[in-house]
Parts: structure tokens; C-alpha cells; sequence
């Protein structure tokens, strides 16, 4: 591929902080999209779709590429996002789920998925543009060139610019409403900065919530020794305990420690062997092992996460606290905090 940069290109990073920045600018303002980040390479006819790892996601977005090589300039590169829409018109939001169900390795559901559930591109930084290297201007000037080489994009086109301001008020209220739509925050750019591969440059401002639920069981480590991640549920109107995630990221000692302290509460037969167990089947690899030791819902346990899709929390959570003041059955889908909802079509038609 003929472009003026040196391949593979790491993307530009964030690092988290608290509230939208105000010192420190002048900054620009962008929503914070949840999907596949991927640097978008066209040379001619030869389209490459590159994940933040530089793995090629260009064979399980075939509709995408088409839609590069019909709408986006002969030769750039463009920083941007993957994503995938559902609902109604009037009333559609970001579906990590379908997203994520695109990463399949048979040709024929790949094929199919392109028409069940089309993926779309949020385009946010011009990286290269022609014979020109665009990554030493100012994110300012980037922007400036990315309007203008995109300007020719209508509403309904799959491939979008996404919105900017420079107004922190502004980025307050895209943070809060667009949540409902499924997006996950907001990102600040400095203007004046330079793009940096792989450099924690940008900050991000995500929506953190925390959660009460009951542990049904764990995985073991793959190397062996201790809990792997602890299973999570949560009780429906109904009376079910509906699973909604896991916890995975634990210390050698504390994958020790969780083996002795849920010990007592693996559920056995009569004959005293644990029954097997299993979650449905990974939706990146069918071979996954997915089983598990059931243990009695006895254990709640506090848990910070970002968003829930559905009855599932939209990403890994993390460990709080545990929670032996709570009853197992007090932990409800109900009560999970979820943002209003805004239809995503207002976030891209603007």
C-alpha cells in the first residue's frame, strides 16, 4: 500500500480523568463512540480496516470496505471507529452485542452479518491525505481537512464525521445525554497537539457506575491455580437469576484465596463431584472452553462498571468490596441505573 507513513500505525491513545478538562486547552471535544477503533488505510482499490492491535478486521467488514472505496478520498488514512446501530427510527442506540458478533471466522456468517446488521464508520482524525503526511499539523488543522475531504457525505451515508465542539458546557451535555444512545463518554483532543501513535495524548471522561450482584459460580485460571474470573448474576422480576457478566482481573494471591473462600459453597452431587456447568459458548471462538464450578448464590459482591446492554454489563467489570450486609435475592436487574434513552440518529445527523 502506497501512503506516506510507516505501517503498521499504532492510534493515538486517552487516559482517563474524572470531569470534562477546562484547563490545560484550548481542547476540542468529541463523543466518546463504543466500538472497534481501527485506522481506515485506501490506496485505490486496496482497503485495509486495521484494529488498535493492527490486526486486520477487513475480511469481517466486507460492506465497510465497500463503502471506503466508494465514499472516502483515493488515498488517506483516517483514525476511526466501528460501530453497528439498532432500533427503530426514532429510536436507535450503539449494539456492542451485534458488534461483537461480527468477529466470526466462517465465511458464510460473515457474509450474512454484513446484511443482518451493516457496520457503520465514525470518522475523527485525518492521518494522511494523498502524497501528504497530516500527522505533525495541529488536531485543528486535521479536522479542518477532514470536513472538507468528507464534506461530500450526506445523513444517510454509513460513513459519518463525528461531532466536535470546543465548548466544555457542551461536552457536559453530550456526556450525559448521549450515554442513552449507547455512547460511552466524551473524548478531549488538544488542538495544537500533534498526532502521536501510540502515545496516551487524549483524555477521556467515562461513565462509572457501581453495582450489587451475586456470584454463581467461577472458571478456573488457565494456568491452573485459583479463580479465573467469578460469574455474576442478577435476580428478575420472576424470581431467575439471570447471568450479567463476570470478574476477571485478580492478583495470583487473591486467585488462591477465592479457590479456599468459595470452597464451601461448590454445589456437589450426591456422590460429592461437582456437576458440570456451562455458560453459552464464546462469541469470538465456538472451541472456548466455557464451563465452570457452580457454587450456591450465597456471596454478593459491589462491582463498578460503565453501562448495561440488555442484562448483560456492556464490559468487564471490576471488584469493589464485598457486600455481606446484602441478601442475595435484594440484587435485582430493576434497580441497575440505566441513561435515558436518545436516539443515536440525533447524535449522527447533526
Amino acid at each position: 500500500m502506497n501512503l506516506p507513513l510507516h505501517l503498521p500505525l499504532q492510534p493515538m491513545l486517552a487516559k482517563s480523568v474524572p470531569t470534562v478538562p477546562v484547563e490545560g486547552g484550548p481542547w476540542g471535544y468529541e463523543p466518546k463512540w463504543d466500538g472497534f477503533r481501527c485506522i481506515v488505510l485506501r490506496d485505490g482499490d486496496d482497503v485495509e480496516l486495521a484494529s488498535r492491535g493492527s490486526k486486520p478486521l477487513t475480511r469481517y467488514f466486507p460492506e465497510v470496505a465497500g463503502d471506503v472505496r466508494r465514499l472516502l478520498p483515493q488515498r488517506c488514512a483516517i483514525d476511526a471507529e466501528l460501530v453497528v446501530r439498532r432500533g427503530p427510527e426514532g429510536q436507535q442506540r450503539l449494539d456492542w452485542e451485534s458488534l461483537s458478533q461480527r468477529i466470526h471466522p466462517a465465511a458464510s456468517r460473515i457474509t450474512r452479518l454484513s446484511l443482518e446488521t451493516p457496520a457503520e464508520l465514525i470518522c475523527f482524525d485525518l492521518l494522511a491525505l494523498g502524497d501528504d503526511n497530516l500527522m505533525g499539523m495541529p488536531f485543528s488543522a486535521r479536522r479542518g481537512r477532514l470536513k472538507e475531504a468528507l464534506g461530500h457525505l450526506s445523513v444517510g451515508d454509513p460513513i459519518h464525521v463525528t461531532r466536535l465542539t470546543t465548548d466544555p458546557g457542551v461536552a457536559q451535555r453530550w456526556f450525559e445525554e448521549f450515554e442513552g444512545a449507547g455512547l460511552d463518554g466524551v473524548i478531549a483532543k488538544g488542538l495544537d497537539t500533534a498526532y502521536q501513535p501510540g502515545k496516551r495524548v487524549m483524555l477521556k471522561i467515562k461513565h462509572k457506575r457501581t453495582a450489587d450482584a451475586v456470584v454463581f459460580g467461577y472458571r478456573v485460571h488457565t494456568s491452573g491455580q485459583g479463580v479465573g474470573s467469578l460469574l455474576l448474576g442478577l435476580f428478575d422480576a420472576e424470581g431467575r437469576l439471570i447471568p450479567v457478566g463476570g470478574i476477571a482481573a485478580f492478583t495470583a494471591a487473591m486467585r488462591r484465596q477465592l479457590i479456599d473462600e468459595f470452597a464451601p459453597l461448590v454445589i456437589r452431587d450426591e456422590a460429592g463431584e461437582v456437576p458440570t456447568a456451562s455458560t453459552d459458548r464464546s462469541r469470538f471462538s465456538s472451541n472456548k472452553d466455557t464451563s465452570f464450578v457452580p457454587v450456591r448464590p450465597e456471596r454478593v459482591v459491589e462491582v463498578a462498571f460503565d453501562q448495561m446492554e440488555g442484562h448483560r454489563f456492556r464490559h468487564a467489570v471490576s471488584f469493589k468490596r464485598w457486600r455481606p450486609d446484602r441478601e442475595p435475592q435484594s440484587c435485582l436487574l430493576e434497580q441497575i441505573d440505566r441513561a435515558p434513552a436518545y436516539d443515536l440518529g440525533e447524535v449522527l445527523g447533526a
